[in-house]
């Protein structure tokens, strides 16, 4: 979890790979408006993302319930969206954390994604720090942020 340009995705897929388990784009889940919003740099509220978490959370559930691990990577900014999110005790999050200069930059090099740099001050607002998170600092590169989720998941 994170605010977009965090690395959610990228930290996701290489994380899952790793594991072999399943990775799931939050960002798939959202309906063409909120996508829409976002590529004009309109901030999504939380009737927006409401929708969107139903979705992810049936997702996450369907899989908890099959048994199949996944790896599901969606903003989650605040504390009443994780507990969405929460559909048993195996769910854990992991928080990317950055600065918003850092993050910024990281925004303007990426390339063909709806959200850019114009919606990361809305998200930073509504951010509420997890507690009970892994928290992970998105200095590091992909690979030793996969290796520090591990060792703190799993030591």
């Amino acid at each position: 979890m994170g605010v977009t340009g965090a690395g959610k995705t990228t930290v996701g897929r290489l994380l899952a790979e790793q594991l072999g388990w399943k990775f799931v784009e939050g960002d798939d889940f959202h309906p063409a408006t909120n996508v829409e919003k976002m590529r004009q740099g309109v901030p999504l509220s939380g009737d927006d993302r409401g929708p969107w978490l139903e979705q992810l959370r049936k997702e996450i559930a369907r899989h908890d319930a099959e048994g199949i691990n996944l790896v599901v990577a969606c903003s989650a900014l605040r504390n009443d969206y994780r507990k969405i999110l929460a559909v048993s005790p195996a769910v854990r999050f992991v928080y990317l954390k950055g600065e918003a200069r850092q993050i910024a930059e990281r925004l303007r090099m990426r390339r063909g994604h709806f959200a850019d740099e114009n919606i990361l001050a809305a998200q930073f607002a509504d951010l509420e720090e997890p507690d009970g998170a892994v928290v992970v600092a998105i200095a590091a590169t992909p690979q030793e942020m996969v290796n520090e989720i591990r060792g703190k998941l799993w030591p």
